[in-house]
């Protein structure tokens, strides 16, 4: 296999030789236009409902691979649901609202990495394909589920403003089960983003092996590349959180002790590509990065 430029200026995969279908991703094809996705950059737009909790401190220090520590407050944790809307740099996809738009839903975990403020999220759950397969190129790993959330209305009595005493709620279902439902009812705005939305996230860049070598599965911990981020004025009160049976003891083990705050916000970045924190496939084990992510590098889809 060898490499050509394909759309929008990026390496893409060829077959053999100088021809051959070309694309940033499967499927490949002779112009390279039915790759699965495109290339960075990506925008993306969305609407956050967040419940801020406390978890078992062990166990999400279990959940942190080599290279993360658990930080200065190992059991502060966040539940997100997220409606998204994304397009290329082009904007070509925003004609298309059936493949632009997703729904997400992710636990994430405070931790450090190397003494810098991070977030991992060890599960995460979303509607459609493209952002599914856009997550495992990151190392982020998202699997199919069902995703609803309400969302502020301006007009007429369908649902909530935001306002004091308005209520916000998310619910995921897999395998057709419910599994968790989230709740918030806002009480005042802030200008502070939540802290969890706010930190670089901290990937495991890991593929299984199709075609066996010595060496094995060969993970990376990586991060993001994100700018023009943006939020809304953001909405803040209480909030609840449920976690049911039906994905095993390792997800249980991240249910809420307690819940600490709930927030409703508009959220926006620009995510460009990755970068390498630490490589597991050197000699001695880990190999850093010491220039870290970008300070401009919070939650990012």
């Amino acid at each position: 296999m060898t490499t050509s430029i394909g759309t929008q200026g990026r390496p893409s995969v060829a077959g053999p030789g100088s021809t051959g279908p070309v694309g940033y991703s499967l499927p490949l094809s002779p112009t390279g236009e039915s790759a699965m996705l495109t290339p960075p950059p990506w925008h993306f737009s969305g609407e956050v409902i967040m419940v801020d909790y406390r978890v078992d401190p062990d166990a999400a220090r279990r959940f942190l691979p080599p290279g993360l520590e658990p930080g200065a407050d190992p059991g502060a944790a966040a539940a997100v649901f997220a409606t998204w809307q994304w397009c290329s740099a082009d904007g070509a996809e925003l004609t298309d609202p059936g493949h632009c738009q997703f729904g997400e839903f992710l636990i994430l975990l405070s931790c450090e990495f190397e003494g810098r403020p991070m977030a991992r999220a060890p599960y995460a759950w979303v509607d459609q394909a493209v952002p599914m397969m856009r997550g495992w190129l990151q190392g982020m790993p998202k699997q199919f589920g069902v995703v609803h959330q309400s969302w502020p209305i301006t007009v007429g009595k369908a649902g909530s403003r935001l306002a004091p005493g308005g209520r916000f709620d998310g619910a995921l279902t897999v395998n057709g089960r419910r599994v968790v439902e989230a709740s918030v009812t806002v009480e005042r705005t802030t200008d502070q983003p939540p802290a969890l939305h706010d930190v670089p996230l901290a990937h495991t860049l890991m593929f299984p092996e199709w075609v066996p070598s010595a060496e094995g599965p060969r993970p990376k911990l990586v991060a993001s590349e994100v700018s023009d981020v943006e939020f809304s004025p953001i909405w803040t009160g209480s909030g609840d959180l449920t976690f049911f049976a039906g994905l095993g003891d390792d997800f249980q083990a991240l249910a809420p002790l307690e819940t600490v705050a709930g927030h409703v916000f508009s959220y926006g970045e620009t995510l460009h590509g990755g970068r390498l924190l630490s490589d597991y496939s050197v000699s001695n084990g880990i190999s850093h990065d010491h220039g870290g992510p970008s300070a401009e590098d919070p939650l990012h889809s």
